[in-house]
């Protein structure tokens, strides 16, 4: 009987190929949990401060319609009274909300808008604007 040696060359080579391709894809999922890790900090960072603001605005609300079913005019500091109107702006990291309360009749809520200002991001360099 012969006997056929075993050629390692081709099995090492495949087992290389492989274990290059299972670091290339554990290094991308570390890069892609790090990635995803911040982003959903950034936005749970965002949503905390709006729903701050809009904790705020409903303090607001409570003493403005405390305020008139005692048949007094509120007085709360930063609020502005107008003609049958108290409005008043709150700002947390960059983000405002604007509330416009009508005193006329009871109280109810005119304007209740809260957003943050746009401001373009040009760290991208120079890059070609057209023609």
């Amino acid at each position: 009987m012969k006997t056929v040696p075993i050629k390692l060359g081709p099995l090492a080579l495949l087992l290389t190929v492989i274990s290059i391709c299972l670091t290339t894809l554990a290094v991308l999922t570390a890069a892609t949990a790090k990635a995803d890790m911040r982003l959903a900090e950034k936005y749970a960072d965002t949503i905390s401060s709006r729903y701050q603001l809009e904790a705020e605005g409903q303090r607001f609300l409570a003493e403005v319609r405390g305020a008139i079913s005692e048949g007094r005019v509120p007085d709360i500091e930063g609020a502005e009274i107008g003609a049958g109107s108290v409005y008043k702006t709150f700002e947390r990291d960059g983000v405002t909300l604007f509330v416009e309360l009508s005193t006329e009749n009871g109280v109810s809520i005119r304007q209740w808008c809260i957003y943050k200002e746009w401001q373009e991001d040009d760290s991208i360099g120079s890059l070609w604007t057209g023609f």
